[in-house]
């Protein structure tokens, strides 16, 4: 039996975890809470790891309930707590200097802001798949293994890359449960620079991408539709949960199954 392991919800896009024993769909279809805020620059563009280093320094932690968030900005030793509804403007004066960029602090209480738009479910993958990458890079704890790839849903119980199960050819979804939450795997995620670096400073895991492709292919199991790699720096699943699921809750310990076992 597969069943969930852990939930870590993302309230602003790019920046730390909210881990939970529970979770509810919102009404677009994504975890509540998850990636509901976001800063974007003056081009429309999401603010993250990618283009923008100095997100690696900054430590949050959130009161969902109050919408109240502490932000840590490790390399000056500065804190800050916001209501992030009530003080928009004041969180965006102060990230903007920050940053030096004009941002602005958006914010989509239905959907979030995913990074795949046609996905926009919860990403997947199992613990013994985090395992098997971790033994990849012996240096890097499986704490910040996890932390680095971001998945909201750890599942226990399976395989390595139990979770390829979760997607088919292209052009086509897998339909699964998690509890009574009725779901849809799409694609292997196609992962970007932020895993190669420290969460906690940005250096960068001297040919972390080379190792991890090498590797993915290397362990890449029967079951998986390898027609979906175009390269194989690609890892954990993008999922879409139609939002007439809204309202239903995912937690700890329920019971993850494809349709085709039921």
């Amino acid at each position: 039996m597969h069943n969930v392991h852990s939930i870590v919800v993302y309230p602003i896009k790019a920046f730390d975890g909210v881990p939970l024993t529970s979770c509810a769909i919102s009404a677009g279809g994504a975890l509540q809470y998850d990636r509901r805020f976001a800063f974007r620059n003056e081009a429309g563009g999401f603010v993250n790891g990618k283009k923008f280093s100095r997100v690696h320094f900054v430590r949050t932690s959130f009161d969902l309930q109050s919408m109240t968030a502490v932000f840590e900005l490790t390399d000056i030793k500065e804190k800050y707590i916001f209501r992030l509804q009530d003080e928009a403007t004041a969180i965006e004066k102060l990230f903007s200097d920050y940053f030096s960029a004009k941002v602005q602090f958006v914010e989509n209480r239905d959907s979030g802001y995913p990074d795949d738009t046609e996905a926009w479910g919860p990403t997947i993958v199992s613990l013994a798949s985090l395992k098997e990458v971790n033994s990849w890079f012996p240096e890097i704890s499986l704490p910040e293994i996890t932390k680095r790839f971001r998945p909201n849903i750890i599942i226990d119980d399976t395989p390595a890359f139990w979770e390829d199960r979760l997607f088919g050819v292209a052009g086509t979804e897998t339909c699964f449960t998690i509890g009574d939450v009725i779901c849809n795997g799409s694609n292997p995620c196609q992962r970007c620079v932020v895993p190669t670096r420290n969460t906690l400073d940005g250096n960068t895991y001297d040919k972390f991408q080379k190792t991890f492709a090498e590797n993915r292919e290397r362990t890449l199991p029967a079951w998986t539709e390898r027609s979906r790699f175009n390269h194989f720096y690609r890892f954990c699943v993008n999922t879409r949960i139609n939002p007439g699921e809204a309202g239903k809750i995912i937690s700890i310990g329920d019971k993850v199954t494809l349709a085709a076992e039921i």
